[in-house]
């Protein structure tokens, strides 16, 4: 077998609900959290936050899945989706905003058909 020498966009890392960092998390790829961060999470491609996960910072990326508990800014490139059993508090940036009905969300949203750009703003 060859060494692979793309990552498959399939690929994702998780961080299991036993986890919790304090820091910075950067990906290239897709992430799952499980777990608790305190820190910044930046990801090029989707981040989904399971029921258990719990994080406090700002969080980047390019489609946004939370069922869990975010405290912070959120900046999605393209979708975010706040599910039912989520709680949010914090400001929303996002081109496409989902929030189902049972969703805790305190903050303001911004949507943009460019959130980077919105961002920079300090809109």
């Amino acid at each position: 077998m060859g060494k692979r020498d793309i990552t498959n966009p399939e690929d994702v890392s998780i961080l299991s609900s036993g986890v919790r960092i304090e820091g910075k998390l950067i990906s290239d790829g897709n992430v799952r959290i499980d777990g608790q961060i305190i820190g910044d999470v930046t990801v090029q491609g989707n981040l989904t936050l399971g029921e258990t996960s719990k994080l406090k910072g700002n969080i980047k990326a390019t489609n946004i899945s939370i069922s869990g508990t975010v405290e912070g800014t959120i900046t999605a490139g393209e979708k975010l989706i706040i599910e039912s059993k989520s709680r949010l508090t914090g400001d929303i940036i996002s081109k496409i905003l989902v929030i189902e009905e049972g969703a805790k969300f305190e903050g303001n949203s911004n949507m943009s058909s460019n959130p980077s750009q919105s961002m920079a703003q300090g809109k």
